[in-house]
């Protein structure tokens, strides 16, 4: 997919920290070194030999925080306010095209496949105190959901001045396991599963839009959050517990039902993902475990709910 387009950034993993207070930056700088020492993922190339691609695990990779400073909010007492709110407001429009500039390709050849980069904003004066945008970007390849949680979670500890328990294992042992003997004749139970559950004509989710499917799909959308009121969270906790079923399991069946009562139809696929680790010492890895499932329900119209 790389190869196909370079210059894409729909596999890079970008996220923003918030910080207040006082921060070190030379710290933080030696900080992620720590980490990238830690994960040899952190320091995995990609190359093409004869057609195939590798992957190479730096000893040492070359590494330096993205540091830039942003003029503050004023904060002396005879600032006018309507001064104050233009200040802090453009100091945000300058940290939002900070972010928007940072996430850019990265060439797979070249480790380590993270980007660090460190805005100050000064002392604002709506917080009084410090702030800092901590920029984080690592290409998928290398990185998954959960790995973006490991490395943050270390980061901090390791900032708190904890010393983390060495690695036991790195991902490249989850690759050697991966391509094992015993490893191999689950993967073909698992396949010979997979096959019979998705045998037959596939369906396709007919949802009635504003516009036909497009025959290239974009990556152009938003998200939206929502909460549920504490009332619905507990009954639906309590469905769960009364049918034996997690609370995954409740909400997976009735955004089917919902699906169907959308469309009409009886055989609906939802894709969902999966965090990949299966065993315990894959929990604090970073690297790609992530798969997505694809999960085929029935949900006919002769059904209840409960069934």
């Amino acid at each position: 997919l790389h190869q196909f387009d370079p210059q894409d950034v729909n596999y890079n993993m970008p996220s923003v920290l918030q910080v207040s207070g006082p921060l070190d930056v030379k710290r933080v700088e030696d900080v992620f070194c720590q980490l990238i020492a830690r994960h040899a993922t952190l320091r995995t190339r990609f190359e093409l030999i004869d057609s195939e691609p590798m992957q190479w695990i730096e000893d040492t990779v070359p590494f330096a925080v993205e540091y830039t400073k942003v003029q503050a909010a004023g904060t002396t007492a005879d600032t006018d306010q309507d001064t104050t709110t233009d200040t802090y407001t453009r100091v945000n429009i300058e940290a939002q095209q900070l972010v928007s500039r940072f996430v850019r390709p990265f060439d797979l050849q070249a480790a380590p496949l993270l980007r660090v980069g460190l805005v100050d904003l000064g002392v604002q004066e709506v917080e009084q105190e410090a702030q800092h945008l901590l920029m984080l970007d690592m290409h998928h390849i290398v990185s998954d959901g959960v790995s973006l949680e490991v490395l943050t979670d270390e980061f901090v500890r390791l900032y708190d001045g904890e010393e983390l328990a060495p690695l036991r294992i790195q991902y490249k042992d989850y690759a050697v396991w991966q391509q094992s003997e015993a490893h191999q004749e689950w993967m073909q139970r698992q396949e010979a599963y997979w096959l019979n559950t998705f045998q037959g004509e596939l369906p396709v989710l007919d949802l009635s839009t504003d516009f036909a499917r497009p025959a290239v799909q974009s990556t152009a959308g938003d998200t939206i959050e929502f909460a549920l009121g504490r009332e619905v969270s507990e009954r639906l906790k309590e469905l769960a517990a009364q049918t034996g079923a997690t609370l995954y399991m409740v909400l997976l069946a009735a955004y089917t039902t919902l699906l169907h009562k959308y469309t009409g139809q009886e055989d609906i696929v939802v894709g969902t993902p999966i965090a990949g680790r299966p065993h315990a010492e894959l929990e604090s890895l970073v690297g790609v475990f992530i798969n997505t499932l694809a999960m085929r329900n029935y949900p006919s119209s002769d059904k209840s709910f409960l069934d």
